[in-house]
């Protein structure tokens, strides 16, 4: 009798297993040039995607954003902290790839997804979260942007008189980002064989990766991110994953939310490195991609974003080395001298970018993300995706006005306002009384120490 139990619940699940929707089969249609769930990409999203008038011209700006405060202001000094361009994936995420796509190659039933068939696996293990050509011309292009925005700031004169400064984190793709940007710096000026150093500094554009705290608490601690896991093993993943493995005719069982994950990666890459919609996304419907997006973010929320103090008080460094150079230019501003660092680009992460962001309160919404409030949270102002895309920047320009000095704060060039502040040029004394708590505590060595941690 036990025996027979068995034999009826497998073949029950196998059925389950193998519930193939021949309606979704019929319906799809022919892909275009960009895959329908292209803004669902999270963290890997094209920058395109965020500003797409560049669609059609990379180097166009937005004449209406890059105005002065006021006809008689003029720009004393730009800093820009920029995430790194597009790149490859990480190798643990490759491993998954390579897994996933044996599996399907040898066990799906792709009759509806006829071009998987002859998609081959080409991520190597050794490309590792390397900056790809497309991640060139990311930070090329918007070197030519920011001249054409700023062009009493990056010039000539200030360029051969060291007065324009680059700095970056370690990683090769971020070094890699910053030699592009400085060749789209001297290609946009007409300039040729002028040697532009930089730095590089971990302390302040890996800060995630230095602060003990963070590590501990956060990074290395799987009750952190408790809610992002419990959405994965929630109905609307649940409903993906089974979505998915119908439409491959693959058992439940072997596909994972990491499997979920993998195939919408495979999507997403594949489209930002290639600008290929392949048929990886095709897998893939608009609801999917809403609780796809929503896992992501949910992520980067618990990670880096408010889910934890600590998430955006490890950016304390960055904070106050952007505030101190704004300060020095503005005491040179006011004492009537010249500014002696007109340009300062900081290239870093998506982790340096997002706790930063965090820590100026800015995208914050009324009720934090959580694992059981998707269905109320489709109008977030959390949408990393839209924050964070490859190459990414924030850019804090300071005006020398005849009112006073006043800050301009753009976000993926476009014009932010500033939480607190009514305007988009706001007096730069305002500026600092609105963050006066930060900058007189925010110590990074205080916040980030562990034993201070667990003494509260």
């Amino acid at each position: 009798m036990g025996f027979l139990c068995l034999l009826v619940a497998a073949i029950n699940l196998h059925a389950v297993s193998f519930a193939f929707p021949s309606s979704w089969c019929n319906v799809m249609s022919p892909p275009g040039p960009i895959p329908d769930n292209v803004l669902y990409f999270n963290t890997k999203s094209r920058y395109e995607e965020v500003n797409p008038y560049l669609m059609s011209d990379v180097l166009a700006i937005n004449q209406s954003w890059v105005k002065p405060p006021s006809p008689q202001c003029r720009a004393v000094h730009l800093s820009a902290i920029i995430r790194h361009g597009t790149r490859y994936p990480t190798s643990g995420n490759i491993k998954k790839m390579i897994q996933f796509t044996k599996l399907v190659k040898n066990r799906a039933d792709l009759s509806c997804v006829k071009e998987l068939q002859s998609w081959k696996m080409w991520y190597k293990e050794d490309m590792d979260g390397r900056l790809v050509e497309k991640g060139r011309s990311d930070h090329r292009h918007l070197a030519r942007r920011l001249i054409k925005a700023f062009p009493t700031l990056i010039t000539k004169e200030n360029l051969r008189e060291g007065r324009v400064k680059f700095l970056t984190s370690s990683k090769h793709r971020c070094v890699n980002s910053t030699l592009a940007f400085k060749h789209g710096v001297l290609e946009g000026l007409g300039l040729q064989g002028l040697d532009l150093p930089h730095t590089i500094d971990d302390k302040l554009m890996r800060f995630f990766d230095q602060c003990q705290r963070l590590v501990e608490t956060v990074e290395n601690n799987k009750d952190a991110v408790r809610e992002v896991e419990l959405f994965k093993n929630g109905p609307e993943m649940k409903r993906v994953q089974e979505k998915l493995a119908d439409r491959l005719q693959l058992p439940y069982i072997n596909v994972s939310t990491d499997a979920v994950e993998t195939a919408f990666y495979l999507c997403a890459y594949e489209f930002t490195i290639r600008s290929m919609n392949t048929p990886w996304c095709r897998l893939f419907d608009d609801a999917d991609g809403q609780v796809l997006e929503y896992s992501g973010d949910l992520k980067q929320f618990w990670k880096r974003g408010f889910g934890h103090d600590i998430n955006s008080k490890a950016s304390c460094i960055l904070f106050h080395d952007l505030f101190k150079r704004l300060d020095a230019a503005a005491n040179q501003t006011r004492s009537g001298g010249r500014v002696s660092e007109a340009v300062m680009v900081q290239v870093g992460h998506a982790e340096t970018l997002l706790p930063l962001l965090t820590l100026l309160d800015l995208f914050k919404d009324d009720v934090p993300l959580n694992s059981s409030n998707f269905a109320s949270h489709h109008s977030r102002v959390f949408r990393t995706g839209q924050i964070v895309p490859y190459a990414a920047n924030l850019l804090m320009a300071l005006f020398n006005c005849p009112d006073g000095l006043r800050l301009q704060a753009r976000l993926n060039e476009r014009p932010l306002i500033l939480p607190g502040l009514d305007e988009l040029s706001p007096l730069y004394l305002d500026v600092r009384k609105r963050y006066e708590q930060l900058l007189q505590g925010c110590d990074q060595d205080t916040v980030c120490k562990l034993d201070s941690y667990k003494q509260n």
